[in-house]
């Protein structure tokens, strides 16, 4: 062993500490989901539902169940600046991905365009597939 071989030692050493500790802060500062307060989903869901006694208020009922979704997207730590965004980011987490987007584009409708909802099948495809996703999040008891 000659002299260069000692100095490279202690060098290796710290670096492959410092490598270490890289990858040991990572894995406590990474993203975890958040847990989600099943009682104020389902209280929230429960809210919307008594909306659709009305057809006046189907739109109000899509409109918030999109909120509630979103809500526990952000909750759930989805990545993402938009509803769309975080919809893309949990894709693989729904198992009706299809139907929930039906549903957030029909809340699109709602908002952004003059969209008159007379169709009870329109609003019941919305709703499940909303209320299937925060169930799949874990915001709402399967």
């Amino acid at each position: 062993m000659n002299l260069n071989d000692l100095v490279s030692l202690p060098l290796i050493a710290a670096a492959a500490g410092i490598v270490v500790v890289i990858i040991i802060a990572g894995w406590l500062t990474r993203r975890r989901p958040g847990k989600l307060d099943v009682a104020h989903f389902t209280t929230r869901w429960q809210e919307l539902q008594k909306l659709l006694a009305n057809k006046s208020t189907w739109p109000l009922a899509v409109i918030n169940a999109d909120k509630l979704l979103d809500e526990a997207l952000k909750k759930r730590k989805y990545k993402g600046k938009t509803m769309g965004e975080r919809l893309v980011s949990a894709q693989h987490e729904l198992s009706s991905n299809d139907t929930v987007w039906f549903g957030h584009k029909l809340r699109n409708k709602l908002v952004h365009e003059d969209y008159d909802l007379t169709r009870k099948s329109e609003v019941k495809e919305a709703l499940l597939g909303f209320m299937q996703a925060l169930k799949d999040l874990g915001a709402l008891k399967r």
